[in-house]
């Protein structure tokens, strides 16, 4: 197992398998070019090892060049790709052989297929050392596949994540851990903070109190925290932006941790939107939401209780507890339409011995 960044990755293919594909290629291309003198052109960056050993194992003359290709993707599937580096050989009448490291979608290569259109060359073919051919979704026939793979992220012999691991000499692919996200919902007194301090121990999981995330930005003077104060101090709510950029260092710090908890965020359905594309970019997703429910007479007498004990202003007054009361309903019921929409909304009844609430929530998190 390797990290990089924040991911863990684990062995997928040894650097033996990797060469006999690369030499399998070489040999058939030769098979088929041995008369002539193909020129091939690597798309860079991730190509260049994969041509390198391509070259050793060809048996016969052969040109060299190479093409860079960036695409830049937003949160939609669709993409620009912009050719950074074209071809500068004198390529007419030449027969063309396109390597690239691996081909999934489609949507490089079909770039690579229009430059190549408008030349004068003799012919041109595509050669590439790995091929998802689950996702891919081009028109055109790939003529030289070294291994098929699922569709999997994978890094090494030339693939990067965030420019890591091109060096690797064997590929590796994310390791993906059976990771529980969930966001804890509950009205003032249901025992969120309680619940939470035992499922992120019996589960691994990181709790990420929103209100626990901005104190300790702010006490600390960190960046987002002095900007988080920034609107504070003016009266102004802090932007989903910056709460969601606090989360994001949560979650990087605690890259080991089998899941989070999300403790007093989304608390509205664009913050559940931004949470939800936060973390589709970690290819991580909200597995279930779970709501601790309770009558709120009972919720009422245990805030007062508390209140005698703590101190606290907004818990020895009831009518300041009624009020958060129907902030919280007034919330929350957009919140989960949304969740139930997505299948991952769940009640559990919040009353009662804590380890029965416990194990109440346990049921439901074993079920995912």
């Amino acid at each position: 197992m390797i990290k990089l960044h924040d991911k863990q990755f684990k062995p997928f293919l040894s650097e033996g398998e990797i060469q006999e594909a690369v030499k399998k290629i070489a040999l058939q291309i030769a098979e088929d070019y041995k008369n002539e003198t193909p020129l091939f052109v690597g798309v860079l960056n991730g190509a260049f090892m994969f041509v390198s050993d391509l070259m050793k194992h060809y048996p016969y003359d052969c040109e060299v060049s190479f093409v860079k290709l960036s695409s830049y993707q937003g949160l939609t599937s669709t993409g620009i790709v912009e050719t950074l580096l074209d071809v500068s050989e004198d390529i007419e009448g030449k027969s063309v052989i396109i390597i690239e490291d691996i081909i999934d979608t489609g949507r490089t290569l079909q770039q690579l297929v229009h430059l190549f259109s408008d030349t004068n060359v003799k012919e041109f073919k595509i050669a590439s050392l790995f091929y998802k051919p689950d996702v891919y979704n081009g028109e055109y026939a790939i003529d030289y596949v070294g291994i098929e793979i699922p569709n999997k992220f994978i890094v090494g012999y030339g693939l990067d994540y965030n420019e890591l691991g091109r060096n690797l000499k064997e590929v590796y692919q994310l390791n993906h851990t059976n990771m529980i996200n969930l966001v804890l919902f509950g009205k003032p007194g249901a025992g969120k903070g309680t619940q939470a301090g035992f499922l992120k121990e019996k589960y691994n999981l990181k709790h990420i109190s929103t209100g626990d995330v901005f104190r300790y930005n702010i006490k600390n003077g960190t960046e987002l925290g002095k900007l988080a104060k920034s609107f504070i101090d003016n009266g102004d709510l802090v932007p989903d932006e910056v709460t969601i950029k606090m989360l994001q260092d949560e979650v990087e710090k605690n890259s080991e941790a089998a899941g989070f908890i999300f403790d007093g965020f989304p608390r509205t359905t664009a913050q559940a939107e931004a949470l939800d594309n936060f973390l589709e970019s970690k290819d991580m997703q909200v597995n279930a939401t779970i709501a601790l429910e309770a009558d709120d007479e009972i919720l009422v007498a245990r805030l007062l209780e508390r209140g005698k004990a703590s101190g606290r202003s907004d818990d020895q007054d009831e009518s300041k507890i009624r009020n958060r009361f129907d902030e919280y309903n007034q919330k929350t019921a957009p919140l989960k339409n949304y969740y139930e929409g997505q299948g991952k909304f769940h009640a559990v009844n919040g009353i009662g011995d804590i380890t029965e609430i416990t194990e109440r929530l346990s049921k439901v998190i074993d079920s995912l």
